[in-house]
């Protein structure tokens, strides 16, 4: 039997959680990191040996609130109306949260209970009851507690109250009676999404919803209708072009066909005009992605940057799309558990992101030239001249600040060092500078390198079989991810950052080939400016390839290829190390010891490269 008095509450509070979640396999860790869930995985607060009060009643309300999540929260049917702007997603997800709770709550009186404990000591941590205007508080926690209190009818805490208050002439009108709306929907989570959508819209976040999964579903019906007007006997041939099959079956048509017979000769032009159609249907749908031709080197080289690097082979080399590594569902529901993950950071991450888009915009926006001759009256000035009739008007002329246009691309380390906390920090760190870069007109792509297969793949065992030849080369097969490619909506490829979690995607790094990679994708882009931002945590492993070659191989690559690009200056470089000093390697660089201060890095180093000032000499000596 144990002698620590807190094992026997442990598994209780393990137990519960498993029973009230659904999930028998769920496993609970008691840890210092923020309370969340990760798979099967549940994370709640650590507790001390003389079990204080505090700590049983804020562990038992974070049990209970992630268990609800898991019981009633589907994250398809959630993702399916998820707002597209960064505020209206935030109180999205926090009515969700809160409905799943008061599910709980409405149906256990112990679990009210344990959750009021744990609101009382998140508003306690949070200082609540010191914010005095609405614009320093969290909106979506003002409507989360609006929602709670309409649902139990209980009175909120002193200092969660006193939030809510400060938004008590919204909810006062309008937006008081969505919330009223929402508890008739608690139990049907997709009526519930739609419901949300007008307390956004109400809260004044309207333009942050964007289109609704039933607009976007018939964004094509007009022309569709358009054209079925215009050539009625043309529907099949629609049909197929919505559908991007090719037509192929002359039989299917001849189904179809219930007007006239067709001359072969019409038939012959119907299907030249589908495969036209269909072919600048593709073309179309490649522009979208924005991914630029796969780079082919010439000849031999297996780097332009160091011509004794070699790689033994190739054939099993991999560039995907990170969809294409996974299925949709799953992408969706890894895309959740992100979020759940990086709920504690949301306003650490919109300060970043607002700090970010000031920085970028302030560079945009138009300036003026006074004391011009012509131009608007400068209404400014007006009151020299009435002091003085004898003073001639001033006039000001509006110019527009330079402002090349910038592609950045995020190339990320996806290691196995890399799992856990510091994947999880990158993941929101590419997704909050995408939104934020898109909303300054500002090209992003995101990609990711690792291999497939630990201590080498099929590369190894063909050198294996070649019986061992020495000095071969790069032995592993890589693995190239692109998360979003530069034209593409972030909309579109949202989900994509959740494959990071994956179980069993993170393996060895071999940064090199990664960088040239990322390097001669952005040198295909138009932009006049292009970034690219590394994030890595370490020197390049591969224990495959490192076993067969000197120990500085892999290394040796890495410092020629950055050499390459930096001497270029056709790509401006800049790297992040996580705990790990990238200062060796990189002239433009920045080491920090915390995964969680890596969103302020990415910050200060992307404003100081858009920064004009630091194409000055002036500014280069003080950005070394």
């Amino acid at each position: 039997m144990s002698d620590n008095p807190t094992d026997a509450f442990k598994q209780a509070l393990a137990d519960t959680a498993r029973t009230l979640a659904g999930e028998p396999e769920l496993e609970i860790s008691y840890t210092a990191d923020p309370s969340g869930v990760s798979g099967q995985k549940m994370r709640l607060p650590a507790i001390s040996r003389r079990l204080p009060a505090k700590e049983v009643a804020l562990a038992r309300g974070q049990a209970d609130a992630l268990s609800l999540r898991i019981r009633h929260h589907n994250a398809t049917t959630h993702f399916h109306r998820m707002p597209q702007g960064d505020a209206a997603r935030e109180v999205y997800e926090a009515l969700e949260t809160t409905r799943c709770e008061m599910l709980g709550a409405r149906a256990m009186p112990g679990v009210a209970r344990n959750l009021d404990a744990a609101l009382t000591e998140r508003a306690a941590k949070a200082n609540w009851g010191t914010i005095k205007s609405a614009e320093d508080a969290s909106m979506a926690t003002a409507c989360a507690l609006a929602l709670r209190k309409a649902t139990t009818g209980k009175a909120l805490p002193k200092s969660a109250q006193s939030l809510l208050d400060l938004f008590g002439d919204q909810f006062s009108e309008q937006a008081g009676q969505s919330v009223e709306a929402l508890l008739d929907s608690l139990g049907d989570q997709d009526e519930f999404a739609k419901r949300a959508w007008q307390l956004i819209d109400d809260m004044g976040l309207g333009e942050e919803l964007g289109p609704s999964p039933e607009e976007m579903e018939n964004e094509d019906a007009p022309d569709d209708e358009a054209a079925q007007e215009n050539d009625p006997e043309s529907s099949d041939e629609g049909d197929t072009q919505q559908g991007e099959e090719p037509d192929d079956s002359p039989a299917e048509m001849s189904d179809e066909d219930q007007s006239s017979e067709q001359s072969t000769a019409e038939s012959t032009a119907v299907v030249s005009e589908d495969d036209d159609a269909e072919e600048a249907d593709s073309d179309e749908q490649m522009r979208r992605d924005g991914d630029p031709p796969p780079y082919i080197p010439p000849n031999i080289p297996d780097s332009d940057a160091s011509p004794d690097y070699r790689v033994f082979n190739r054939d099993h080399d991999e560039e995907i799309k990170a969809e294409d590594l996974c299925e949709p569902e799953e992408l969706t529901r890894l895309r959740a558990f992100l979020d759940q993950q990086v709920a504690p950071l949301k306003g650490a991450v919109s300060r970043l992101a607002n700090r970010l888009q000031r920085r970028l915009l302030a560079q945009q926006n138009r300036s003026w030239e006074f004391d011009r001759e012509e131009g608007m009256l400068d209404a400014g000035r007006l009151a020299r001249v009435i002091a003085n009739p004898t003073m001639p008007l001033s006039f000001k002329v509006e110019k527009d600040t330079e402002f090349r246009d910038t592609i950045v691309t995020i190339l990320l380390d996806n290691s196995g060092s890399m799992r856990g906390r510091p994947i999880t920090i990158a993941a929101v760190s590419a997704d909050v500078l995408a939104r934020t870069l898109e909303r300054c007109r500002v090209k992003t792509e995101i990609l990711g390198f690792t291999t497939k297969a630990w201590k080498g793949g099929e590369a190894r065992q063909k050198w294996i079989n070649d019986g061992r030849p020495q000095k071969p080369g790069r032995l592993n097969d890589l693995r190239h991810i692109i998360y979003k490619g530069a034209d593409a909506p972030w909309r579109r490829v949202r989900a994509n950052l959740g494959l990071m979690l994956r179980e069993g995607l993170l393996k060895e790094n071999i940064d090199g080939e990664a960088l040239e990679w990322a390097y001669k994708r952005l040198l295909t882009r138009p932009e006049q400016r292009r970034i690219l931002m590394v994030i890595s945590d370490g020197a390049p492993v591969d224990d495959s390839t490192l076993s067969a070659n000197p120990s500085h191989y892999l290394e040796k690559h890495l410092r020629d290829v950055i050499h390459m690009v930096e001497s270029q200056k056709r790509v401006q470089l800049v790297a992040i190390g996580i705990g790990h000093d990238v200062t060796r390697y990189y002239r433009r660089a920045v080491t920090i010891t915390d995964a969680e201060q890596l969103g302020g890095a990415i910050t200060d180093q992307l404003a100081d490269l858009f920064d004009t000032k630091m194409d000055t000499p002036k500014g280069r000596k003080r950005a070394a």
